[in-house]
């Protein structure tokens, strides 16, 4: 026994204590050997003490037991069989059994390690990767639809959405667009909304760190937000909701902001989304409308809702839902039997939100644009589809009062008959043929063969023709286009009123064409360069269509956009290619150079009809004031009358417009300085041409000219008022011309 400090304990007690503390090897697999004392109640002479083998054995405390549980001491010295574990142990590494008779429900709650489900967060981000991958592979929704569903965890597929777009804004375009297609296809049949929503917030929260892996995360996160609100499953209030959630300072504003200004704001928003990465890979818009067409002829065939609705469900185009309504109306116009079957299935899909109110509203407005057509082959179709619009409105799943009026008394529009349908038909063989042959005159003889009245209304519809096929095509095309129109002298109402008609079908137009704005915005430009308008006729395009958020206000507003830039005339001329061919457009030096080597080649005695051709095959009537310029110099310079004869047979014949004599005038009055050093009289002669031209129509009455003007020393920036009381009003709005000062 050692007293030495105060602690009455044996040698052979305070070995046990110092094993039990762990000062032996926690590592160690071996026994625990403990020396046997005389006076130890295991020694040999106690009756409880087990049998030894000799002196100084190892003592074997196992003994034969039914019981499963080992009774060697545990690692570290303590535990075995029919102990309490260590002092300082806290193990709570063990599970409750149900089977106990002690068991008590109750603490599965409260215990810290209670059974989990079968399949924990973990587990559920590893098989939303795979599933994610497998995905990208196989292309295969319904397989990957019903994977998602056997995860049997819905409070996780917030992470889903998350991981499967975070997952394709770093891949191509096509894993881009398979990511879209499932998420609408998962959408509120394994996905719940909530979810959708919470997994677009993670996103949105992240992009911060998306950013440092994907440089593009902005603008390719901002088009999935846009993507899913077109697309029905997520609401437009998400982006201001989110953004009043997340600091000024962060990606995730830009993204909404992006998503909100950038693309839901543009027009032709949802069709231009929806092909953005190539839509669906294959889908056309043709391939939706016969399977429109063949589902609705198969409800109307078996009555069966359920399969209706599944099929609309999966053509995955909310968005163009509006075709279904257009559809389902004709064929009951057409089938009157089916009638009640079609507005039935209207009414429960409209009821059941598969189709929205506003598709609804744009299908029966599509109806009432197209019903002059239908009335050809359907002779009531103005009674039929007011009596439709009755009944939809009484129903309560359609609102009359934001439709569009529709009269029943017919319009007068030409296409009221058989001739102007054939009409249409032969205008597209010409124009097809023209695109192949680039024949302006053969265009010209067929036109006087097939409109020998020359119809306004048919002039307007081959406009309209015309420039439709060239928006379809290359650019090559689109420029062949605006030199044909250029060259079959339309008067300026008839073509207004095919930019009219093309802006009124846009719509239609932007399924195949999701530009639709730009080009005509580009093509109504061309016509002004062309001096096939005047620019008061883009106010007169304008007026048709009110408010700056239509379509017809944002082709206007372009087209203004185009003509006011610097240099417009030339940039416009130049935007297909020119030349209506597909050669490069004529540079401006090279056009001069051509201008004053035909002016000299008649001069000395060429023949005034090739000359006219020349100047036409030029295919730039808005440069034609140069022509008067250098021939009025050249008759000053040389007074040879023989060239002042060509103006006039120009003039005459329309080749040079008024428009163009005013301008090529005023640039001669804007070189008299420089003139004069070589022809001492050139300001005396230039007021006795401006009398003669006046007197012959070529110039505006109000045009005249004083001996103290210089209209060079003025520069671009003339004043109105000068320019009106000196030139006249007619000249000053000419100076005005923004195309003027372009082209020069």
């Amino acid at each position: 026994m050692d007293f030495t400090d105060g602690n009455f304990i044996s040698d052979e007690h305070r070995q046990l204590v110092q094993s039990a503390s762990g000062s032996e090897d926690p590592l160690s697999a071996s026994a625990m050997q403990i020396p046997i004392s005389s006076n130890s109640p295991m020694s040999r002479k106690s009756p409880r003490s087990p049998q030894v083998h000799g002196k100084g054995s190892t003592v074997n405390y196992d003994r034969q037991s039914h019981s499963p549980r080992d009774g060697h001491p545990k690692k570290g010295g303590c535990g075995g069989k029919g102990t309490w574990g260590g002092l300082l142990d806290t193990d709570y590494s063990y599970c409750l059994d149900s089977n106990d008779p002690n068991y008590d429900s109750s603490e599965e709650y409260g215990h810290p390690n209670a059974r989990k489900p079968a399949c924990d967060f973990d587990a559920y981000k590893k098989k939303a990767t795979i599933i994610v991958e497998e995905y990208f592979a196989t292309d295969d929704v319904v397989s990957a639809t019903n994977e998602l569903r056997e995860l049997a965890m819905p409070s996780y597929n917030y992470y889903f959405v998350k991981k499967l777009v975070s997952m394709a804004m770093d891949r191509h375009d096509q894993e881009k667009e398979m990511a879209a297609v499932l998420l609408s296809a998962v959408y509120d049949d394994v996905i719940d909304a909530p979810q959708v929503y919470r997994g677009f917030s993670k996103l949105v929260e992240s992009a911060d760190d998306l950013i440092v892996d994907i440089p593009d995360t902005v603008d390719v996160l901002a088009l999935f937000i846009a993507r899913a609100v077109v697309d029905d499953i997520l609401p437009p209030a998400f982006l201001k909701k989110q953004i009043a959630l997340l600091p000024n300072d962060s990606k995730g504003v830009e993204v909404l902001k992006r998503a909100e200004k950038g693309y839901l704001a543009a027009p032709m928003h949802a069709e231009s989304l929806e092909r953005r990465w190539r839509g669906s890979k294959t889908k056309t818009v043709e391939d939706v409308k016969a399977r429109i067409n063949n589902l609705l002829i198969e409800y109307v065939v078996s009555g069966d809702k359920k399969e209706a609705y599944r099929c609309i469900k999966d053509l995955n185009v909310s968005f163009f839902h509006h075709e279904i309504v257009k559809r389902a109306l004709i064929m009951a116009m057409e089938r009157w039997q089916a009638e009640d079957r079609l507005l039935d299935l209207l009414k429960e899909a409209a009821e059941e939100g598969l189709i929205n109110s506003s598709q609804i509203t744009k299908g029966f407005d599509r109806m009432i644009d197209t019903v002059d057509d239908l009335s050809l082959d359907i002779p009531n179709a103005q009674r039929i589809l007011k009596s439709l619009i009755s009944k939809a409105a009484s129903d309560g799943w359609l609102c009359a009062s934001s439709l569009k009026s529709l009269s029943l008394e017919p319009r007068k529009r030409l296409l009221e008959d058989s001739f102007t349908r054939t009409f249409k038909m032969k205008s597209q063989s010409i124009i097809q043929e023209y695109f192949l042959s680039g024949d302006i005159s053969e265009v010209c003889s067929c036109l006087e063969a097939e409109n020998k009245t020359s119809t306004g209304e048919l002039n307007a519809i081959f406009v309209k023709r015309l420039i439709t096929l060239a928006m379809d095509r290359k650019n090559r095309e689109k420029e062949m286009a605006s030199v044909l129109l250029s060259s079959l002298c339309f008067p300026a109402d008839d073509v207004v009123n095919g930019f009219v008609m093309l802006i009124e079908s846009a719509d239609d137009t932007a399924l195949d064409n999701p530009v639709v704005v730009e080009d005509l915005a580009m093509f109504l430009a061309r016509a002004v360069v062309d001096e096939v308008l005047a620019p008061q006729h883009l106010e007169e395009v304008g007026s048709q269509f009110l408010g700056t958020d239509s379509i017809g206000g944002k082709v206007l507003q372009m087209a203004k956009s185009l003509l006011k830039a610097r240099l417009s005339g030339e940039r416009i001329l130049r935007c297909w290619g020119g030349g209506g061919s597909s050669r490069p457009g004529w540079a401006v030096e090279d056009v001069k150079d051509k201008i004053g080597k035909l002016l000299e080649e008649y001069e000395s005695g060429g023949d005034i009809r090739e000359a006219c051709r020349c100047i036409k095959e030029l295919g730039m009537p808005f440069f034609h004031h140069e022509v008067v310029k250098k021939a009025l110099v050249m008759v000053m310079e040389k007074k040879n009358e023989r060239l002042w004869g060509l103006l006039g047979h120009c003039f005459g014949s329309g080749l040079i417009t008024m428009n163009q004599m005013t301008k090529g005038f005023l640039r001669v009055a804007e070189s008299l300085d420089d003139l004069a050093l070589d022809v001492p009289d050139a300001q005396n002669q230039f007021v006795d041409y401006v009398e003669r031209a006046k007197t012959k129509g070529w110039l505006d009455s109000s045009f005249y000219y004083g001996n103290s003007i210089h209209v060079k020393e003025m520069g671009p920036a003339y004043d109105n008022d000068f320019c009106s009381s000196v030139l006249g009003t007619s000249v000053s709005a000419k100076l005005q011309d923004p195309t003027y000062h372009s082209t020069n």
